[in-house]
């Protein structure tokens, strides 16, 4: 909630069930190369019904142009930011295959529209009262005026605390108020909470409220549908086109499940629920576009089939792990070719376990993919010069990409794991853990990742030596770290790594600064903060994970110094894309 009022003539998008199309603009391009393209679409602005009002919301105006940081600040932030650009070899996929990624880009733009509106409702009149070139691009990779790498603090003077919960729900709403409406459909994913003439609290669906929108991107994946040569991936579009407009997503999900042979893929709709940070309740809208790696794909095929034996082996007492996973489950590899919403915003997505839903999970488990082409950049770019920083010199040859993508994949593979009804009767682990859950499940899966590469290892089905894997671990706690406390990733990485500190599973040089893992005591403390969140799940004790978070998830002086070395040395915190059409090649 901003802290103060400016009554300005603003473009806001309406509460009502329409509203405009997006009017697609070309990107915007600055003397200042390395961002000449953040991203295809971050750049492009709504048209939106424009009307006279006074909102606290608002963050035009004369008063905000004037009043943003320091283009110098602001130039220092966006070097936080290396920019990748997005390919794929396409030589292998049908002509057909060719026509569809534009429809799947144009689709998965439309995300673009509809996270902007969850996470900032004011883009427009917050980015054309904007004079410096800097703050725009800052905003745009922020979708926002929030700094998703610095713990959401505003970059821009006037700007009031991120509100929790976003523009999920009515700013002026409490938790209490929320608790005590009786509205059936108020902790779904796909509503919104709006207040009606009266100020009392109502539930307006995703599809109602985005009716032109998702519409339009329904239209697009069918006909990306129409093309498509695989029957799986047929289905599955077919079947998210009818999601988009009916915020019923689990037959899509489960036609998700079943596609085994596509070469290419989409994730598209409201997905994660990072961003409300007020209940954890309500998803984003995102989309990636995929083009499988056929290769990679086929040599982490045979992991899935490990899980029920993984499970039973969990180092956590009996009720804890009594939930069988689904084998079902796909592992594979892609170049992402397009990124848009939620996972567009701040630090990016190298891997994805999916689907979320419960169910689903249960039943059939979940596909993980693993996004090869952005992973790669992160290693070269980011890791590399981390351990080069920070790791101790003769333990830096354990530092490789083999080990980062395992590490990476074993996470997503892990959510699978542990548990997903608390055992005491309280829900779902995530309604009883509520906001915290996201950041528990990232540190339970980043744990228990590496739990799972332990003990493959230990089988002889993972190759290399574990001196790799856990090195690796720790430069990559390093990277997520710099993701603050704002993002779910980076408050698991800083709860694991003083974990570890206080178990012995590295120590700091105090003269040259930099950190040695003990890969025995490592070991050890893998195994006793799995067996604590494992249990802080299954009793979906509320209180004790805020208490987790609070005393371990905090950046202590001593690691911030260290994490200030880095900036000083210009390496990168995260990846901003070129991405498009024209980055591939293709045609519209």
């Amino acid at each position: 909630m901003l802290d103060y009022l400016l009554p300005v003539s603003v473009c806001v998008l309406g509460h009502g069930p329409n509203f405009a199309n997006f009017d697609v603009r070309k990107n915007h391009t600055t003397q200042m190369k390395p961002y000449h393209i953040l991203f295809a679409s971050a750049l492009t602005a709504a048209s939106f019904g424009c009307t006279n009002t006074t909102t606290p919301a608002d963050t035009a105006g004369a008063e905000t142009a004037n009043s943003v940081q320091a283009d110098d600040s602001l130039q220092q932030k966006l070097e936080m930011y290396t920019t990748v650009r997005l390919t794929s070899d396409l030589e292998g996929l049908s002509a057909k295959e060719k026509q569809m990624i534009p429809l799947l880009i144009e689709a998965a733009d439309i995300m673009n529209g509809l996270f902007w509106y969850e996470a900032y409702e004011q883009r427009d009149s917050l980015l054309n009262a904007l004079g410096s070139d800097a703050a725009k691009r800052y905003v745009q990779i922020n979708y926002g005026p929030w700094d998703r790498l610095n713990n959401n603090e505003p970059f821009i003077a006037g700007v009031g605390p991120k509100p929790d919960g976003a523009n999920f729900y009515p700013a002026d709403m409490t938790k209490e108020e929320f608790e005590q409406a009786d509205l059936p459909d108020k902790t779904s994913q796909y509503t919104f909470l709006r207040r009606d003439a009266s100020g009392k609290l109502v539930t307006v669906p995703y599809h109602v409220q985005f009716q032109a929108e998702v519409q339009r991107a329904a239209d697009l994946l069918k006909q990306a549908a129409a093309l498509a040569e695989d029957a799986g991936l047929k289905k599955y579009l077919t079947l998210r086109a009818e999601a988009l407009l009916t915020d019923n997503y689990q037959p899509s999900d489960l036609a998700w499940m079943d596609m085994k042979n596509n070469r290419l893929d989409v994730v598209i709709g409201p997905i994660e629920t990072y961003e409300d940070k007020l209940f954890g309740y309500k998803a984003a809208h995102e989309a990636y576009v995929l083009v499988k790696d056929m290769e990679w794909s086929e040599r982490l095929a045979k992991y899935a089939a490990f899980l029920p034996e993984l499970q039973r082996g969990l180092p956590v007492a009996a009720p804890y792990k009594k939930e069988t996973p689904g084998t079902d489950s796909d592992l594979n590899a892609y170049d992402v070719v397009y990124y848009a919403g939620d996972s567009n915003a701040g630090s990016k997505t190298i891997a994805i376990n999916l689907p979320n839903d419960e169910e689903v999970q249960l039943k059939r488990g979940t596909r993980r993919l693993q996004l090869k082409n952005a992973m790669r950049a992160k290693f070269d770019k980011i890791m590399v010069p981390i351990a080069g920083e920070l790791i101790a010199e003769d333990q830096q040859q354990h530092v490789t990409f083999d080990a980062f993508f395992a590490n990476t994949m074993f996470h997503e593979v892990a959510h699978g794991l542990g548990i997903k009804n608390t055992i005491n009767g309280k829900g779902t682990v995530r309604e009883a853990l509520k906001e915290q859950a996201s950041a528990l499940e990232e540190g339970k899966a980043d744990i228990l990742g590496l739990y799972m590469i332990t003990q493959l290892h230990e089988k002889g089905e993972v190759e290399g030596s574990l001196e790799d894997y856990y090195t690796t671990f720790l430069a990559g706690i390093f990277r997520s770290v710099r993701f603050g406390a704002a993002s779910a990733h980076g408050k698991a990485n800083m709860v694991r790594f003083n974990f570890f500190r206080d178990n012995g599973a590295f120590e700091r040089d105090e003269q040259s600064g930099r950190y040695r893992v003990n890969y025995v005591k490592m070991r050890e403390a893998m195994n006793k903060l799995s067996e604590k969140i494992l249990t802080l799940q299954g009793d979906g004790d509320y209180a004790g994970v805020g208490q987790l978070l609070d005393q371990q998830g905090q950046i202590s002086p001593q690691l911030q110094t260290d994490l200030n070395r880095l900036s000083k040395a210009s390496t990168p915190v995260d990846i901003v894309f070129e991405q498009g059409v024209d980055v591939l090649g293709l045609k519209k």
